[in-house]
């Protein structure tokens, strides 16, 4: 059974930083390209981040320069560290794997989901 669970979510002032984690089960993890993706109410889910099996990272350009993703597929967990974080970063973040993912941050090219971990960052 496959599970992604997401963890680290909290309510930031701006400017500050949180790590966001995700705990994957349930398929070989290091095959797997990552991601992590963000919705704030109201709006459409949106790729904030990706890693694939060798470490190559894509960012949208939104988070670029703040976040950082990473993958330890040791531990079978994928990471986000956000720095510099801002009332517009605030969303529900979810984490997904992707077997093939044409559109590195297209949501239709990923397979399983996590649950999601909220993140709010206030003035």
């Amino acid at each position: 059974q496959v599970q992604l669970v997401e963890s680290g979510g909290d309510s930031v002032q701006a400017g500050g930083s949180l790590r966001l984690s995700c705990a994957a089960s349930g398929f070989v993890y290091r095959r797997y390209r990552m991601a992590w993706f963000r919705q704030a109410p109201g709006k459409e889910r949106e790729g904030v981040a990706t890693i694939d099996t060798l470490g190559n990272t894509g960012y949208a350009d939104s988070v670029k320069g703040r976040f950082t993703i990473s993958r330890d597929n040791a531990k079978n967990t994928l990471y986000l560290q956000m720095n510099s974080l801002n009332p517009e970063d605030t969303a529900m973040y979810y984490c997904a794997a992707s077997a093939y993912a044409p559109c590195a941050l297209c949501q239709n090219n990923y397979a399983y989901w996590g649950q999601g971990t909220q993140v709010s960052v206030s003035e």
